[in-house]
């Protein structure tokens, strides 16, 4: 488990809960070394792959996060969080975004939603854009509302809430599967062809044409 933020919540210390227990979060890797999980065989890769190979325009990435064209427009121009697939260069340029990058808008826009600080949410979406795919679908974050807590097992989740620490919770998979589920009934783009892909799971979409091909 790992934190961002200074640790405390109406001036209590942080509390340490040792090797097996919720590890802070800092603002960078350098400030605290990472505790990483071990990753698990999971059902993601057909999001993995798809994520790879497709990326979704600005309207369709604010349909899947919930969040208005103007947020996404702002938070690209300040760095919050920006296309990783394409951003924008000068005017008629479309920005493409990841699968990654829609989910981390859907969870920026809950925290902000909770009134957690922009300098913990900057710190928690530069920790999940370094997360390896399969550590995201099993991660929980949390927030006592000065500091981001990673939470990567339900004892973890536990020792936070028995602290009086964890007050607010994003489970990381359950956001995952539902803007995978919102982004199949939208519009995607092929990064190498530009080909739109329309109206069906991008990733079977994927499946379906290689299959043809064979």
């Amino acid at each position: 488990m790992r934190s961002s933020g200074d640790g405390t919540a109406g001036g209590a210390p942080e509390r340490s809960f040792g090797d097996s227990g919720p590890y802070p979060l800092h603002g960078s890797a350098a400030d605290h070394a990472l505790h990483r999980p071990t990753a698990v065989p999971s059902s993601g890769g057909a999001t993995s792959m798809a994520s790879e190979q497709i990326g979704y325009r600005g309207p369709t990435a604010c349909a899947a996060a919930g969040i208005t064209y103007r947020q996404l427009d702002y938070w690209a121009r300040t760095g919050l969080v920006e296309p990783s697939v394409r951003p924008a260069h000068g005017s008629g340029t479309q920005r493409l975004y990841s699968f990654r990058d829609v989910v981390v808008l859907k969870i920026v826009k809950r925290f902000l939603d909770t009134g957690v600080s922009l300098q913990n949410i900057r710190s928690a979406v530069l920790h999940l854009r370094e997360c390896d795919f399969r550590d995201l679908e099993r991660m929980t974050l949390m927030s006592d509302g000065a500091t981001v807590y990673e939470c990567t097992s339900p004892d973890e989740v536990h020792a936070l809430l028995q602290g009086g620490q964890g007050v607010f919770g994003i489970a990381v998979g359950v956001v995952w599967r539902d803007v995978e589920s919102a982004l199949s009934q939208l519009h995607g783009e092929r990064v190498d062809t530009g080909e739109t892909l329309v109206g069906s799971n991008p990733a079977d979409e994927l499946a379906r044409r290689r299959n043809r091909a064979v």
